[in-house]
């Protein structure tokens, strides 16, 4: 039976493409807030990091109504690093919202989120957003998209999808280009007439996958997901299991039950066939299983979610500063939280270590665990980190390495400087064209090859280059790559950073420390263009006689420290480094403090070369 009363839609596009905004005209325009309710600007990024960077990093629900319609909405993310959120929540939906700027076109991510839409024959609607920039090139944008659904095998039915023009900041669309609209209803009408409605029996015995988790200090676990048939009340008893997993099968009662109204949730009774839904009560619940009736227990198919390509080791904190900062320190309370990051993220894997203080946690790529690292930081969790590495495969004999494929938008006058780095960087150019005043370069490069890339990037294109990645499958082992060329500037004693010390240092490289900031004994305080490690006193005073006062020091000039962000320290430090993240500091350190231990240790690893 199809619920015509119904349309279930995700949003999908690459970063950047304007999902957010115009979610939020749609909620608006549909009539979900009063009319004078104050409403922030990217209402669906309701996490303080998501709205900090401008990025979506958790697919959220919501819920407008146009005509009568209830339109379920999910808004996903765009970077290629949260695709697990994505793919998932693709099993909630009928149909999609493909979101293409039209200035930058196609893109990366817009390739792998279309390819997951199409292999679940989901109902397609294509937007054009941004047509009120400048340089929109819409035309070309056209072309671009139908080139790339045949590249796909779209079917036929898929070619002939409709094609609406918006302006999300504008809550603007249009059937055509040229004649802009008055407002969002172009869009709303195509999707009541475009997006298939959901189907189900709600006659037959209940049954529903579980697509995303929450969590809540009070009801516990939260189910999120589509009921594929029957009814579900509150206080119903119901079967978990799991198509993956044949030995599960749990009896549990769904205490709570919630709809999407607007924002927020809204509880309620009874939800039938086709609702998207959030229960509670369900403790043992994860992102992949099913529950269903008692009388006839069926998981429902979940499809497989891509593999990490990277890894990195978090583990206790053991610098002469630990557990001065940090609220949680011990290695059970970091494992307790990495194991619940695991109930709502189908792309992490945690595993145990030979140590019980360390632990491996693979992911999507450097941004995903940078996220991760971000959160429990706010938290009060203090800990250390490695930095990331790529995970190897093994197949026929041979080693295999994630590869990228990278896009990059550089004015002209920096295309050569990107195109040498990448190539010493093992970098395959497979095209090169220009896009408006700007040169669009495509490559296909080692995942590893992007390491500590990004800000040298910046730096090379004067912040005017945009850089897009996504993963591209696994490819035979490129070799070594050049690693980075500083030097670190390692402190000397534990103490506090004075002027006289840091002026003699500065001398040696740049520093990334300031005065009156604590430091410790195999600390980094700064870098050298030199390649080797040079071992520098910042804590050193100067020797007071009758001819020199204290005073003095106020005389010297320093240069002002480069300040690491989380994302910088990460691509700076080298193998035998860590990041040590507290909730108030982010330090770079040597895995070995003691010099002379870490004197013997490097010529070790010279002697076994």
């Amino acid at each position: 039976m199809k619920r015509n009363d119904l349309r279930n839609i995700a949003i999908i596009a690459h970063v950047d493409h304007g999902k957010t905004t115009l979610v939020d005209e749609m909620l608006k325009q549909s009539g979900t807030f009063r009319d004078n309710q104050q409403v922030a600007e990217r209402m669906m990024d309701s996490g303080d990091i998501e709205r900090e960077r401008g990025i979506t990093i958790l697919a959220k629900n919501a819920s407008c109504t146009f005509n009568g319609v209830k339109i379920n909405i999910v808004d996903t993310p765009g970077h290629a690093d949260f695709g697990g959120e994505v793919e998932r929540v693709l099993k909630m939906v009928g149909g999609v919202l493909l979101l293409v700027d039209a200035a930058e076109g196609c893109m990366p991510q817009t390739r792998f989120v279309l390819q997951k839409a199409l292999a679940q024959d989901l109902s397609l609607v294509i937007v054009v957003n941004k047509i009120d920039r400048p340089d929109a090139r819409i035309s070309e944008v056209v072309d671009e998209i139908l080139l790339l659904l045949m590249d796909l095998g779209a079917t036929d039915a898929q070619l002939d999808s409709p094609m609406v023009f918006t302006s999300g900041r504008d809550g603007t669309a249009s059937y055509s280009p040229d004649a802009p609209g008055a407002d969002l209803q172009p869009l709303f009408d195509t999707i009541l007439e475009y997006v298939k409605p959901p189907e189900g029996d709600p006659d037959a015995p209940f049954a529903m996958l579980s697509s995303s988790i929450d969590y809540n200090e009070y009801v516990g676990r939260i189910g999120v997901g589509r009921i594929e048939n029957g009814v579900l009340k509150a206080n119903m008893d119901v079967v978990l299991c799991d198509w993956n997993d044949p030995t599960l099968e749990a009896r549990g009662r769904v205490t709570a039950l919630y709809t999407f109204e607007g924002m927020t949730r809204a509880p309620a009774e009874e939800v039938a066939a086709g609702d998207i839904i959030a229960f509670s009560g369900i403790e043992g619940v994860n992102i992949g299983n099913t529950l269903c009736a008692p009388e006839q227990v069926a998981p429902l198919p979940f499809l497989k979610i891509t593999e990490p390509t990277v890894e990195m080791t978090f583990a206790v904190n053991d610098s002469p500063f630990a557990g001065k900062e940090g609220k949680f320190v011990t290695s059970r309370q970091l494992r307790d939280r990495l194991m619940r990051e695991l109930l709502k993220d189908v792309a992490l894997r945690v595993e145990d270590t030979d140590s019980t203080d360390a632990f491996r946690v693979m992911g999507r790529g450097e941004m995903h665990l940078s996220i991760l690292i971000e959160t429990m930081r706010r938290e009060g969790f203090e800990f250390q980190v490695s930095p990331p590495r790529v995970l190897l495969r093994e197949e026929d004999g041979m080693v295999l390495e994630p590869m990228e494929q990278v896009v990059v938008d550089v004015p002209p006058e920096y295309q050569g400087s990107v195109i040498q780095k990448l190539g010493a960087r093992r970098g395959e150019m497979l095209q090169m064209a220009p896009q408006g005043d700007r040169m669009r370069i495509e490559f296909r490069m080692p995942g590893r090859g992007l390491f500590g890339y990004r800000n040298e990037f910046l730096t090379d294109t004067h912040g005017e280059g945009i850089l897009n990645t996504i993963f591209d499958g696994y490819d035979a082992w490129r070799g070594e790559l050049p690693g980075r060329s500083t030097g670190s500037l390692v402190s000397y004693e534990t103490g506090d950073a004075v002027p006289y010390g840091l002026y003699a240092a500065q001398e040696r490289g740049r520093m990334i420390i300031g005065p009156g900031e604590k430091v410790y004994a195999g600390m980094v305080v700064g870098y050298s263009p030199k390649a080797e490690d040079i071992t520098v006193n910042v804590c050193k005073t100067k020797h007071l006689t009758n001819v020199r006062a204290s005073g003095s020091d106020d005389a010297l000039r320093l240069v002002p420290a480069v300040c690491f962000s989380l994302e910088e320290a990460l691509e700076f430090i080298r193998p035998d480094e860590l990041v040590e993240v507290t909730p108030l500091s982010i330090r770079i350190r040597k895995r070995i403090l003691n010099h002379e231990q870490r004197m013997k240790a490097g010529k070790k690893a010279k002697a076994d070369k």
